[in-house]
């Protein structure tokens, strides 16, 4: 007499096996930071140290990403902040030892954007293809799209850039913002 054989069993070896978990995407490669680049980071930072207990304000570690050549939106340095609110990001403090791990993060960042995509971006609002685009037209921009700017921010930013037609040289005006 042949064993019977078990239906549930017999299922079990039938299904396929689950697909191989995807791999994780590699982590970017740290970036070993030289003893001239620490020592440059750090002077820079200490600029900032406004209380000279060698710590900043979390509202000003964008500005000093910024200073080290570095274009972080507000968003991503939020983020690396464990997003906090604005109290916080007014009044807790974080001293250099914690800062370069996040400029680090910054660095790697793999949506780093240069001239040349700001640049691009502009171009397609120059219907004149003289390398100007409408002042009001920019503005309109800054404050709907991406990472909206208030109209403080915008006019901080625009001083000085509108020529007498209310034109703005859009690579002049990138190489402006790339520089503050």
């Amino acid at each position: 007499m042949a064993p019977k054989k078990d239906p549930k069993a017999a299922a079990k070896k039938a299904e396929p096996a689950p697909a191989p978990a995807p791999a994780p995407e590699p982590a970017p490669a740290p970036i070993e930071f030289s003893g001239d680049q620490i020592e440059d980071y750090k002077e820079a930072f200490g600029l900032f140290d406004r209380v000279g207990d060698n710590k900043v304000a979390y509202n000003q570690i964008a500005d000093i990403m910024r200073a080290l050549g570095q274009n972080p939106t507000n968003k991503e340095v939020t983020k690396l902040l464990g997003n906090p609110n604005a109290d916080d990001m007014a009044n807790k403090r974080v001293e250099f030892e914690g800062f370069l791990p996040m400029f680090q993060t910054i660095i790697n960042s793999p949506n780093k954007a240069g001239f040349e995509d700001y640049v691009e971006g502009l171009r397609v609002f120059d219907k004149e293809g003289n390398g100007t685009v409408m002042g009001a037209e920019l503005r309109i921009v800054l404050s709907t799209l991406g990472e909206k700017m208030t109209e403080v921010e915008i006019d901080s930013l625009m001083a000085g850039q509108e020529d007498e037609n209310g034109c703005v040289n859009y690579e002049a005006f990138v190489k402006h913002i790339m520089s503050v």
